[in-house]
């Protein structure tokens, strides 16, 4: 008998405020009191910006609007998921 099964996999990037860097390591703000260390070597990022946050890893800046945007849409999703 074969079984075939379908996997969908999505990745997360979520927006966080840097708010030190040292090296090549930065701690950001997720919000609500999340912070959390990562890594900036791929990105040009300075105390203050908004970095999209991936496995550990930030993987670009974006300005404040798109940041506050798509934290704003997340929360919108995560409301939809509670009720």
């Amino acid at each position: 008998m074969l079984v075939y099964v379908s996997v969908i996999v999505m990745c997360l990037a979520i927006p966080a405020k840097v708010v030190n860097i040292k090296g090549d390591s930065a701690r950001v703000d997720f919000g609500e009191g999340v912070l959390r260390e990562v890594n900036v070597m791929l990105v040009d990022a300075k105390v203050g910006d908004y970095v999209l946050v991936h496995a550990g890893y930030a993987i670009q800046v974006l300005s404040e609007e798109e940041a506050l945007e798509t934290l704003r849409l997340w929360n919108e999703i995560l409301e939809a998921a509670e009720a």
